[in-house]
């Protein structure tokens, strides 16, 4: 009898997952909530700058994947479809509160409490430096960039989850690039 070593949530594939839904669905949430919790509560977290209202979005967004009849189909993309869910409940949350225009006019270093609620998400010095130095760029570049490199969401998912083309996600990313290095502090070409 051979031994399968347990793997934690975050190795499992989607489709791993799926195939757990056909023996046991609520196995199969289990899995997909801790795989997906902290990924969905940094990107909340940072469209929403609060992290209790940030931790009830990821929970709004479980309980609507929990309902999700579609959620184990075969062809369902279940990363992008949770970014989308999250992404759009924080809008909701943002327009509702009218705290949009605020964060759009706040300070672009962040304050002491703030980067303590980054520094536990983001490990590192340099982690909190760069979310600084993307709060200079606009949202669009902002966005896409966060999705790319600190979701780790493929081109596609990106375009499903901000509902764009491929080809715009692709133009959009390189000049998002080409932004990001023109307001990086000298700190980060030091490293280079």
């Amino acid at each position: 009898m051979s031994v399968i070593p347990l793997r934690s949530p975050q190795q499992w594939s989607d489709e791993q997952i799926k195939l757990t839904a056909v023996k046991n669905r609520r196995v199969a949430i289990n899995l997909l909530i801790e795989k997906y919790r902290q990924p969905l509560l940094r990107h909340a977290l940072y469209i929403l700058r609060d992290q209790d209202d940030a931790y009830d979005i990821v929970q709004e967004t479980f309980v609507r994947a929990i309902r999700e009849t579609r959620l184990f189909e075969q062809d369902f993309r279940i990363k992008a479809w949770l970014f989308r869910v999250a992404k759009n409940l924080c809008l909701n949350q943002l327009r509702n509160s009218s705290r949009r225009a605020a964060i759009l006019q706040a300070n672009p270093m962040p304050d002491r409490q703030e980067a303590e609620q980054w520094k536990h998400l983001f490990d590192g010095e340099q982690s909190i430096l760069m979310m600084a130095t993307l709060d200079k760029l606009g949202e669009d570049h902002r966005e896409i960039l966060i999705l790319r490199y600190y979701d780790e969401l493929s081109y596609t998912e990106i375009a499903q989850v901000l509902d764009i083309k491929l080809g715009t996600v692709m133009s959009r990313l390189s000049r998002a690039r080409t932004k990001l290095l023109d307001v990086l502090p000298p700190e980060f070409t030091a490293d280079r």
